[in-house]
């Protein structure tokens, strides 16, 4: 095994958080942001990349490999939690947004996920955590979010976020589903993925869906989330008061104002 073996316990219902137990040595990498809280003889530290150790390229493997993380929006920084101690300690990560957080043992899912940027919260050391561009080019011009996703590669435990319920598909071979591109999540590698214009005229225009969507094609498993953040910021911006005002708009009492003033 290559990777270490974390043991974890996830907390909450709507806005999770992981907490990692490591013995001893073990280290967890996590995104940046994603911290909570941590015991004490636990080594915090900023890393290149994942810290998988994949140096085979020199120092160019490793910037082109780190750059790759730019592509999806990500830091060229990972941060490392190792435990120094000498028994057991605990480490936890936050979900950014309500949702769920979906433990994947990447030794039992053929040893590579295909997940959404962003989507990748945690993972014992030794997870690669790269990018999956699609072959097709209508997939890449077109996916909108489903374009360029992260790929988690090794044996161990990674975690992954998801917005609001999340279902897991098990597709059998030739077996299609076709899915919103926001709400997919994440996918063994065996899936055949693709993406498809909304056919219709009227029903891209006035059917207030996207004009594309994820065709699917089994064998494989597939998790499909039910509030994808994208969606869930645009009714937030879409509900915002967006005028201009002076310096107290947005407050109680400007709200109440705005009430009594018929606006």
């Amino acid at each position: 095994m290559n990777n270490h073996e974390i043991d974890y316990k996830i907390y909450g219902d709507d806005m999770q958080f992981v907490e990692v137990e490591l013995d001893p040595q073990e280290t967890v990498i996590a995104e940046a942001g994603s911290f909570m809280m941590m015991e004490d003889d636990i080594h915090m530290e900023t890393i290149f990349g994942d810290g998988s150790g994949n140096s085979s390229g020199g120092l160019m493997g490793k910037l082109f490999s780190a750059g790759k993380r730019v592509i999806t929006g990500e830091s060229l920084f990972m941060t490392a939690f190792t435990n120094q101690g000498h028994g057991k300690k605990h480490v936890s990560f936050a979900s950014p947004y309500p949702g769920k957080i979906i433990p994947m043992d990447l030794s039992e899912l053929g040893g590579k996920i295909i997940c959404q940027k962003d989507a990748f919260l945690a993972a014992a050391k030794g997870v690669t955590v790269g990018i999956e561009f699609q072959r097709k080019i209508g997939a890449g011009f077109f996916g909108g979010e489903g374009f360029i996703m992260q790929k988690l590669e090794g044996d161990g435990l990674a975690f992954v976020h998801a917005g609001g319920t999340i279902t897991k598909k098990e597709l059998l071979p030739g077996q299609t589903l076709r899915v919103d591109t926001g709400c997919l999540v994440a996918m063994t590698s065996e899936v055949d993925y693709n993406i498809e214009m909304v056919k219709g005229v009227k029903t891209a225009l006035f059917g207030g869906e996207g004009l594309f969507f994820a065709t699917l094609r089994g064998p494989g498993s597939v998790w499909i989330q039910s509030l994808p953040f994208s969606r869930l910021a645009s009714r937030v911006f879409a509900a915002a008061p967006h005028r201009g005002g002076g310096k107290d708009e947005g407050s109680i009492a400007r709200g109440i104002f705005d009430i009594f003033n018929g606006d």
